[in-house]
């Protein structure tokens, strides 16, 4: 087993004293939440704020300036902010993914360099996603060598993340080979045109709308054969759902106990003289928050895989590191099937704890529903069952790599 000095991987750090520092932001995102989602304004000062504060370092080593937290305590945080304002974990999730592989990577200095740029504060968004009539496993994205540097062509959907960003994860094929390769491309520059197009009713400020590159350059130390991407990256994007979830069902718990405390009308078939004295209405709030703590309960624990393949890879135990990374999608599947319809539950019975008035506009207490359905419909649930199920019966292998696209039978 290799031994490596202390600080140099991110076990945990001291998780109340880290989380100190972020929630006073968090509290003031949760104050601007509902009139973000109603006027479908960006949240570009509040990923700033995030940003100067070291958020976007958390899983950078001790040795290399950053928090050092495990995947558990990122994922404890992304909670926190989720239920702040569900919408800013997944707009950082291409960022946290991007930086996982680097944490993953062997020491160089180019993977010193990127640990740099994450502390002083550098953001990653997301473009992998290609829409319309692209065929299953196909890639039209390239990037190619031109006059002596190299360029990436292409058009990217659901790109989350990449209008707050400074760089973009990209997923292209190199030209000359066909070979799949992830291009990191700085978002500063002619060849990136990024735009505000995403039109969900739910998770509406994400930033995953379409980019464009056209021409844009990319240095050659930036792109990297996709095979050595970490192993458990798939698994570690749906923890992002999972904690959104978790964020959602809290905030649904803490909206529907807030309404009720502060609701003066009562109905005559009612059961007490306050709203808030009323034992059915004490029920429906107490089942919202059963199924929050569950919800939670179900993100934290399907994190704990992921940190122990992390470790094993550092380890160099190969075969444990593949059961650790098995386990991990897993886990993260088990979780969501579980912890989408606990979310979803949440945030429908919400609604039983209030009168009519709970449907105003206003409130925009349906943002709660609407961003979990949102959240719930990327990657389906019924697969998920079906993946589960297969390992259960069978202990088939999970598909590390998930692709979209036209079938054969549309061509």
């Amino acid at each position: 087993m290799t031994q490596l000095p202390p600080g140099t991987l991110s076990v945990g750090a001291d998780y109340d004293n880290v989380a100190r520092r972020f929630r006073p932001i968090f509290a003031c995102i949760a104050e601007s939440a509902v009139a973000c989602d109603q006027l479908r304004t960006l949240p570009r000062e509040q990923i700033a704020e995030l940003k100067q504060a070291g958020f976007g370092a958390l899983r950078v080593p001790v040795s290399h300036g950053g928090a050092g937290v495990s995947i558990k305590q990122l994922f404890r945080l992304l909670i926190e902010l989720g239920t702040a304002d569900s919408n800013l974990p997944q707009a950082l999730r291409g960022h946290f993914a991007f930086v996982e592989d680097v944490v993953n990577a062997p020491a160089s200095p180019e993977r010193d360099r990127w640990f740099k740029r994450f502390v002083e504060g550098d953001l990653f968004g997301n473009a992998w996603t290609e829409a319309g009539d692209v065929a299953l496993g196909s890639i039209k994205t390239q990037v190619s060598r031109r006059d002596g540097r190299w360029v990436l062509n292409g058009e990217k959907y659901y790109s989350t993340g990449s209008i707050f960003a400074d760089w973009i994860d990209v997923y292209a094929q190199r030209a000359e080979d066909g070979s799949d390769v992830i291009a990191a491309v700085a978002t500063q520059q002619p060849g990136v045109t990024l735009s505000d197009d995403w039109d969900g009713f739910g998770q509406r400020t994400t930033g995953s709308g379409t980019t464009v590159f056209n021409n844009a350059e990319v240095e050659h130390t930036h792109i990297v054969d996709f095979s050595r991407r970490f192993k458990y990256q798939t698994a570690f994007y749906q923890l992002f759902h999972l904690a959104t979830l978790a964020g959602i069902a809290r905030a649904a718990e803490l909206d529907a106990a807030a309404e009720v405390r502060a609701r003066k009308r009562i109905y005559s078939h009612g059961n007490a003289p306050h709203v808030s004295q009323d034992v059915q209405i004490q029920q429906v709030v107490g089942e919202i928050a059963a199924w929050a703590y569950a919800t939670e309960a179900i993100a934290l624990r399907a994190t704990e895989p992921a940190q122990r393949a992390y470790e094993a890879h550092f380890a160099d135990d190969a075969e444990a590191e593949k059961r650790f990374n098995i386990e991990a999608e897993i886990e993260s599947a088990k979780g969501q099937i579980v912890a989408t319809e606990l979310a979803l539950r949440a945030c429908t019975h919400l609604f039983d704890a209030l009168g009519a008035s709970a449907i105003g506009g206003g409130k925009a207490l349906d943002r709660h529903w609407r961003n979990a359905r949102a959240v719930s419909s990327h990657n389906p649930v019924i697969y998920k069952s079906k993946l589960v199920g297969d390992w259960s019966i069978n202990q088939k292998e999970p598909v590390y790599l998930w692709q979209i696209g036209a079938g054969p039978a549309n061509k």
